[in-house]
């Protein structure tokens, strides 16, 4: 008796590629995604390609997001210290031999193209950290702690010396929720949050003696200073460095609550608001959707990052967990930062609003983040 085989199908040799992946994860994304697209098309259909590069982009990372959610956690874990070490030694090439524009040693030359190695330690540094929390896994004393502080410390001021103070904050924070999330004690965490505030408040009080142009701040540079006391008092100077944020202000406010309309935003369209498809687009955004856009976008932006603890919380390793919890939570600094600078209750720094702002590079490593989410997801379902 001869048996009869059918040839499977393509989508059948496919699908078990596809069907272990987080559907609320993708939905949430796919929705933000739409907004991006659609809020780039109207920023940036007369700024060049910006509309296609911005789509080609996303295409890149979703590209990134499904090879990525195919490699298991652990042998993501295997690239921690190759990808630290070489993060760190182009970051030390960079400040040696990098190329300078605009006043920042950022890029590097690699012949063919120039690249910007701090991209690299948005992953490597999370990356590293949870390697090292691991492998400490139920023996964590404070030297291990220490010892953590001081692999994210290396990267960081590398990063700010360049300068470059919004990667430095990015690259900052999401180490930071590494320790956090690896048992760092609220004795620690709690004395920090109040001298932040009491520092904060304290400046605010002091912005007409501090701000004076013979004053010196120690550490930051003169024009983070001014970036500092121009968020404090915009109005001292509205057509030089309180421009961008009286604009951005302006544009979300004359949006209202229903929004201007698609393409129908004064402000963007007559070259108001600077900057208006990478760092400022949410103001562009603001003013054509309202406050019903903003909201239905942020509601993506939540749903994307409460999926994303639900997978961290539900991980079947340490590495796991830490590396889950401070992607899903450099999304959230991401969306805070931007919108908060546009929004006039941050300093200006250069973080882009996810698959929102233009940006090749910037999408490249989100995607690999969201990818990392993905296969710990998937491993987290295989599991159970």
């Amino acid at each position: 008796m001869n048996a009869v085989f059918e040839k499977p199908s393509l989508w059948q040799r496919l699908r078990p590629w596809f069907k272990s992946f987080d559907l609320p994860l993708l939905s949430a994304l796919a929705w933000i995604m739409a907004l991006g697209l659609l809020c780039m098309y109207s920023a940036g259909y007369d700024h060049g390609t910006r509309f296609v590069d911005h789509a080609r982009n996303m295409l890149l990372s979703v590209g990134i997001i499904f090879v990525v959610a195919q490699i298991p956690p652990q042998r993501i874990m295997q690239l921690a210290i190759p990808l630290y070490t070489v993060g760190i030694m182009l970051l030390v090439a960079t400040a040696v031999f990098g190329v300078t524009k605009k006043g920042a040693t950022r890029w590097l030359s690699i012949g063919v193209t120039q690249i910007q190695p701090s991209e690299i330690m948005k992953i490597a540094t999370p990356l590293m950290l949870a390697w090292w929390f691991q492998k400490r896994e139920g023996l964590l004393r404070l030297p291990d702690f220490l010892a953590a502080f001081g692999l994210l410390v290396v990267p960081v001021g590398l990063i700010a010396k360049q300068p470059d103070l919004g990667t430095a904050i990015l690259v900052l924070s999401a180490g930071l929720y590494v320790i956090f999330f690896a048992g760092l004690s609220w004795k620690l965490i709690i004395p920090a949050f109040v001298i932040g505030a009491a520092s904060i408040t304290a400046l605010v009080m002091s912005e007409d003696k501090i701000c004076q142009p013979d004053v010196q701040w120690p550490v930051l540079r003169e024009y983070q200073k001014n970036r500092v006391c121009t968020l404090l008092d915009p109005t001292k100077d509205p057509l030089g460095k309180g421009f961008h944020i009286i604009q951005g202000e302006i544009a979300i406010g004359s949006g209202g609550i229903p929004g201007k309309g698609f393409m129908k935003g004064t402000q963007t369209h007559l070259e108001f608001i600077p900057e208006r498809t990478t760092d400022f687009i949410f103001a562009a955004f603001g003013e054509e959707f309202g406050l019903v856009g903003a909201l239905a976008l942020l509601g993506g932006f939540t749903a994307l990052i409460l999926r994303g603890l639900m997978i961290a919380s539900e991980a079947p390793t340490l590495f796991s967990r830490l590396i889950a919890g401070a992607v899903t939570l450099s999304f959230f600094t991401y969306v805070f930062v931007n919108m908060g600078m546009v929004s006039g209750i941050l300093p200006v720094v250069g973080v882009p609003l996810p698959f929102i702002s233009y940006g090749g590079t910037a999408m490249v490593t989100l995607g690999f983040g969201l990818g990392l989410l993905m296969s710990i997801a998937k491993t987290r379902r295989i599991r159970y």
